[in-house]
């Protein structure tokens, strides 16, 4: 395959982590604002429940997907903290996220779902410690290596 689509399936990779690593700052942001009252936001208190927890989960899980550290486990975590968030606080308001005001929690849910199945991308924390250890590539490259030679 050639033109345009073949460009933009080698962009794929890099595509990837500038999604990860913007949904990462964006989660960032929503730690930092809870814990520290910034960007407009209330401050709450770190050891509150739930809230300070999920504060705290943003903040250090926002970071680590940023960053692309142990992506996979923080957007899981993150993720379900999302949900958690969604089905306690905003569900019992109304049914859908547009009435409960649930959008950012039910979009931060999937996304870092995606994101554990996606993986960080090539520009990662996670990508270059996985080359800097013995055997030289991250799985996933290994991985599609051994696709690639059955095919």
């Amino acid at each position: 395959m050639s033109g345009p689509v073949a460009r933009l399936d080698e962009a794929r990779p890099y595509a990837l982590s500038l999604f990860r690593a913007v949904v990462g700052l964006l989660f960032l942001c929503h730690g930092v604002a809870s814990l520290f009252g910034t960007l407009g936001a209330h401050r709450i208190a770190a050891d509150s429940w739930p809230g300070g927890y999920a504060a705290v989960i943003q903040l250090v899980g926002g970071a680590l997907v940023l960053t692309g550290l142990a992506t996979r486990v923080a957007a899981l975590v993150g993720s379900g903290s999302m949900a958690f968030a969604y089905f306690d606080i905003h569900q019992h308001h109304a049914l859908l996220p547009i009435q409960n005001g649930g959008e950012p929690a039910v979009l931060f849910c999937w996304t870092l779902l995606l994101i554990v199945f996606a993986g960080p991308g090539p520009l990662s924390l996670d990508h270059y410690l996985a080359l800097a250890l013995p055997g030289g590539a991250p799985a996933t490259t290994k991985r599609r290596a051994q696709i690639g030679a059955r095919a």
